[in-house]
């Protein structure tokens, strides 16, 4: 169901109908206000087993369907919203929602400085759900294909909502989302989630993907994965060093050093392309690989400065973005 209709009459007809809604009852039906939508109108309705109330009110419908709302949430949230219209969306597969905040999450900033920064972007559009997750480091983008074609959404949720949201996951098989003015609810199975969104100018995404690249690398997952965590066992928080990694002759080169001590190690890879020498912060570097959920994976390079792109080899499903660092013997 997806409905679009002025703010101020549909929370004075909810006011109305919960008084016919149960606030004691053994049976959360009767809590909540029963909603319709067909042919410009959305029908509210509530009754507690002894009296009923419904009315109906003019709205935008662009999805038809039926839903039962907990009366005392709905009413709270439509008396809190700033804006003249509330949009009632969209429905998502749960273990799809699940997969797409785990493998964005890790890019999320934990940095104050631009709080919009802090969540993971939405942008809904025809048959189309992307989440965005940006720290000024690196970059996550999660594509799937979704039964949705009302208007384009675009909303930033912050990353603490959604972390709780995938721990009720379990409870049901579709997420439904309810977006308003500057607040969402998350309905997983019993639950409802209500949180505020976060307001802020999200960074052009698409201006810091790389347009052209130089050298495509293709490489098993696993196997890179592996590599870099032995990397990492030269570097800590208390000692740290780039990762080099040299691109060249099918074999990717990888090597640190630090004051406890220094590694060497080497992956095999299908490289097209130019020679690069590069530098990574391993722990960045490592997080792109582990959000991957293919066995073998494309990576992009154009130079030593410019950003690292891991995507699939097929499809556009995911992008992950890590910026280089400046290795010592660099000019």
């Amino acid at each position: 169901m997806k409905i679009i209709c002025n703010t101020a009459r549909l929370n004075e007809a909810c006011q109305n109908v919960q008084r016919a809604v149960s606030s004691k009852a053994t049976m959360p039906i009767i809590e909540g206000i029963l909603m319709k939508a067909a042919a410009g109108q959305v029908q509210l309705t509530g009754y507690d087993m002894d009296m009923g109330i419904t009315t109906v009110q003019e709205a935008r419908v662009e999805e038809e369907g039926a839903i039962v709302l907990n009366a005392r949430l709905l009413c709270d949230i439509l008396r809190r919203l700033p804006g003249e219209t509330v949009s009632i969306p969209v429905i998502i597969d749960s273990e799809a929602l699940e997969k797409m905040v785990k493998q964005t999450i890790f890019a999320v900033s934990t940095n104050d400085t631009k709080v919009v920064h802090t969540g993971i972007k939405f942008e809904v559009s025809e048959n189309t759900l992307k989440l965005i997750a940006v720290d000024g480091f690196r970059l996550a983008i999660r594509t799937e294909a979704i039964n949705y074609t009302g208007e384009p959404l675009s909303f930033v949720v912050p990353a603490k909502t959604l972390s709780e949201v995938i721990k009720l996951i379990n409870e049901a098989e579709v997420v439904a989302l309810k977006v308003a003015a500057r607040h969402i609810v998350f309905e997983v199975g019993a639950y409802a989630l209500i949180s505020r969104l976060l307001d802020g100018e999200f960074l052009d995404y698409n201006a810091a993907i790389p347009k052209a690249h130089s050298t495509e690398v293709e490489v098993d997952t696993k196997t890179i994965i592996s590599a870099i965590d032995r990397m990492s066992l030269m570097i800590s928080d208390r000692v740290k060093s780039p990762l080099r990694c040299i691109f060249d002759e099918n074999v990717i080169r990888m090597s640190t050093s630090t004051t406890i001590g220094a590694a060497n190690d080497k992956v095999p890879a299908k490289i097209e392309g130019n020679r690069v020498e590069i530098g990574f912060n391993n722990r960045f570097l490592l997080d792109a690989f582990r959000a991957c959920d293919l066995d073998t994976v494309k990576v992009t390079l154009n130079g030593p400065l410019s950003p690292i792109t891991v995507v699939p080899v097929e499809g556009d499903s995911f992008l992950f973005l890590v910026l280089p660092v400046r290795l010592r013997n660099e000019k």
